[in-house]
Order: structure tokens, then sequence, then C-alpha cells
């Protein structure tokens, strides 16, 4: 049976609470039907495994406070935002015939029976709880889903699951997908055929080719260009060797002229 234990507080301020965390408990407080709020405080150390549990709040507890024994459902639990310690918990009374909207985690059984999952399926979970309205007396810890029988491309519905009597989903208006089996995502690379091999060969060959043709060219190209240098070097050589003579010739030229002038200047005297 799950019984929890707590204690009446009178702690009202921030101080005092506080304190009572330091102390190692956990403030709550408990409403519901005609009876007033009352404000309680449990041991952190026998709710630190329970808080933890998917069906926490979807359970119903004995709650001894201070002797006197009260049946209730755990509603809200608050966390430290940097701790992420749980620091207060909601209760709720439970009357009888009481109906109330609970999410419950759903489980999953015989995976090693679904042929999908065998082949290679993955299984995908769309839902991990499902919000039910639920009598007081008929809370189910948890949605069972049977595996059994399920091939790749399966979805499983909320009308494939059993629930117990007076026990409803709170969507109505369609059947909706819990889960699903589907096929693997592996990406494979596809193998190349006899024909792109082929033209893949060609053109390996092509390249080479077409490499050895650009290397002859390349070479002829230089094989030119140094035997244009070598043309142009003569050429500036020539060039240079008939600018050297000008100067000489034409100073011989010039005395010749001269001599030329001066003889026959001699004969008309």
């Amino acid at each position: 049976m799950n019984i929890l234990k707590a204690t009446k507080r009178s702690t009202n301020s921030t101080g005092q609470i506080n304190k009572l965390r330091s102390e190692g408990f956990i403030p709550a407080v408990l409403y519901g039907g005609k009876k007033d709020n009352l404000k309680i405080s449990l041991k952190k150390l026998q709710l630190q495994d329970l808080i933890k549990t998917e069906t926490f709040t979807s359970k119903v507890f004995d709650l001894d406070i201070d002797g006197s024994s009260e049946k209730v459902l755990p509603r809200d639990v608050a966390y430290d935002p940097v701790s992420d310690e749980p620091i207060h918990i909601d209760f709720i009374r439970i009357i009888k015939g009481s109906i109330f909207t609970l999410e419950i985690p759903v489980k999953f059984i015989n995976s090693e029976k679904s042929p999908g999952l065998k082949k290679g399926g993955v299984l995908n979970i769309v839902r991990r709880k499902v919000e039910l309205k639920c009598t007081i007396e008929n809370i189910p810890n948890e949605i069972v889903v049977d595996l059994e029988n399920t091939e790749i491309n399966t979805s499983l519905k909320i009308s494939s699951v059993k629930l117990p009597e007076n026990v409803v989903p709170t969507i109505t208006d369609r059947d909706f997908v819990i889960a699903t089996v589907v096929a693997p995502t592996i990406l494979v690379e596809p193998e190349k055929t006899e024909e792109a091999a082929a033209e893949g060969e060609v053109t390996a060959e092509g390249t080479a080719e077409g490499g050895a043709e650009a290397t002859g060219t390349a070479e002829e190209g230089k094989d030119k260009a140094a035997k244009t240098s070598d043309d142009k070097a003569k050429v500036a050589s020539g060039d240079k060797g008939k600018s050297d003579k000008t100067p000489d010739d034409k100073a011989k030229a010039a005395q010749g002229d001269k001599g030329k002038a001066a003889g026959k200047d001699t004969k008309k005297k």
C-alpha cells in the first residue's frame, strides 16, 4: 500500500519555509472536498525516489497526517530552477465517485515478438503519456500497448488499447496514434553498374590522354618561345653591330667627301 507520512505545519514566512527545507522537509498543501485546506510537510527522504517515477502524479496515496489517514492524489510538484530539487507539493483529497483528468504513462510490451522490429524496424513513440478521464476507483497505473505481431508501417492507436471501465481518453474526436513501427533510416550508396564503371574508365583514359597532349603542347610552346628569344637576340646583336659601325663609316665618308672637295678647288686654281 502506498503510504506517506506527513505532519501539520504552521510556517507562513519565506524564512520559516526555507528553514523547513534546510531541515530536510518539503512543504505541501492538502485541499479539496468540504474540508479546509491544510498545510503539511513531508520528509524529503521518503519522497525523493517516488517523485522521480512517471506514475507519481497519477497514483493514489494514503496520507497519514499525525495519525489521521486520508486518501490523496498528488496534483503538482514545484522544483527549484537551479538545483531541480522538489520544493513544494499539492495534494487533492479523494472523494468517492470523483472523476479526474490524469496523464497516464504508456508501457510497451512484447517488443521481442514484433516481426517488424526483428527486421530492423524502429518503434517511433508519438505519446509517452495519454490524458484520460478516470473515476477515482479505476485509475490505471499505466496504459499497456502490445507490440506482438506488429509489422513495419504499423500504427498503434488508442482504439487498440484496452482501458478499464469508466476510463476514457480526453481526445474523443479521433482515433489518435500512440506509436508506429517504422523502417530504419539507413542511407545506402547505390552500387555502380558495369556501364557506369566503363564510362568512368573511358573518362579517366580521356583525361590522361588530354593531360599528355597538354604536356606536349606546353613543351612545344616552350621550344618556340626559346627559339623566338634566340632569334630576337641575334637580330638585336646584328642591329647593335650595325649601329656600332655607323659612326666610323660616317666619319670616313665625311673625310672622303672633304678630300674630293679640296681636289676640285685645286684643279680650278
